[in-house]
């Protein structure tokens, strides 16, 4: 996994094509054509055979001799996988976090919490894209607020190739409540520079992602 950091027109087909994947409009084993893509996007078929070939190196993509390129996508055990690592990584986010965020992000963190139950109380629904958009924005938060660039874009990397199974994991409002309210015990852990707890909480946080993914059936997808 990693960026694809270059400007060029391939790097912006490949951001473009790996950002439909993720979101699940190209489905598993579907053909992604050349021409198709390039008149679709507006460009011709070099960058999308560029793009085709990173998002190959990415897993993402499998390119067959004399056939084509098709979606491989990401498993349910590639979701265990990177939910297990970013446990681990966001634990040590978090403890960095403590010792170096600010004022401004601690309350960017509070209008996060915030906006979070305004959407989930409304009395005619959430709105969940809303939802996991602000769920992605503290954790974003806590990503720059440990202060290392690094572990910043791989952390953001993770959450991308999570993106589908994300929107799923909190699709009842029993759910959302209760992110929220894990949301609000790891501000008040980094409010109080407990940096162990804080760890511990956000491990037991991801954790309980992975189990609703599982009641949801996310694994049987």
């Amino acid at each position: 996994m990693g960026e694809y950091q270059d400007n060029s027109l391939g790097s912006k087909v490949f951001q473009k094509l790996r950002e439909d994947i993720l979101s699940g409009k190209y489905q598993e084993h579907t053909e992604l054509r050349e021409s198709t893509l390039g008149k679709e996007l507006g460009v011709s078929r070099t960058p999308v055979r560029e793009a085709l070939r990173q998002l190959e190196l990415e897993g993402l993509v499998t390119i067959v001799p004399n056939k084509g390129a098709y979606v491989t996508g990401i498993s349910w055990k590639d979701i265990v996988d990177i939910y297990k690592i970013r446990s681990l990584l966001e634990g040590l986010c978090v403890k960095m976090a403590v010792e170096h965020i600010t004022e401004e992000q601690l309350e960017e963190l509070e209008e996060v919490i915030l906006l979070s139950e305004f959407q989930v109380q409304k009395t005619s629904g959430s709105n969940t894209d809303q939802v996991v958009n602000l769920d992605g924005r503290f954790h974003k938060i806590l990503y720059e607020a440990a202060n290392s660039r690094i572990l910043c874009h791989t952390l953001m990397d993770y959450h991308k190739y999570v993106q589908k199974a994300r929107k799923l994991s909190i699709v009842s409002k029993d759910r959302e409540k209760e992110s929220i309210k894990e949301h609000k015990q790891i501000l008040l852990a980094i409010r109080e520079k407990n940096a162990d707890l804080a760890e511990s909480l956000v491990k037991e946080h991801i954790l309980h992602v992975m189990e609703n993914l599982k009641k949801q059936g996310y694994e049987e997808i």
